[in-house]
C-alpha cells in the first residue's frame, strides 16, 4: 500500500473518532442538563467516550507512530471544527480578533 493511503485511513479514523467523541459530548450536555442526575450522565459519558477513543487510537495505530499522529490529526481537526461551529453568534473566533489580549 502506498504511503499517502497508509496515512489517509488513520486520518479518516481520527475524524470518525473525533465526531463520536465530540458528538457524544454535545449529546451528553443536552441530556445532562435536563436530567435529575446530571453528574451521573457526565461521569459515565466521559468514561465511555474516553475508553472508546483510546481503544480506537490503539487499534488504528498498530504500533506505528505515524499512523497514531495521523489519527490524532483527524481527531484535532474535528475538535477545532466543532469549536468553530458551536461558538456564540457574533463572537470573534479568538482574542486576537478583538484587538489582542488584555
Amino acid at each position: 500500500m502506498s504511503e499517502p493511503l497508509t496515512l489517509m485511513l488513520p486520518l479518516m479514523a481520527g475524524l470518525l473518532l473525533g465526531a463520536v467523541f465530540f458528538g457524544g459530548l454535545w449529546w451528553t450536555v443536552r441530556r445532562g442538563l435536563e436530567s435529575k442526575s446530571p453528574a451521573a450522565w457526565f461521569f459515565c459519558s466521559l468514561w465511555l467516550r474516553t475508553i472508546m477513543v483510546i481503544a480506537g487510537f490503539y487499534f488504528v495505530s498498530q504500533a506505528d507512530w505515524r499512523r497514531l499522529v495521523a489519527c490524532l490529526a483527524g481527531f484535532l481537526i474535528v475538535r477545532l471544527s466543532m469549536a468553530w461551529l458551536t461558538r456564540a453568534p457574533g463572537k470573534p473566533a479568538s482574542r486576537i480578533a478583538e484587538g489582542g489580549a488584555r
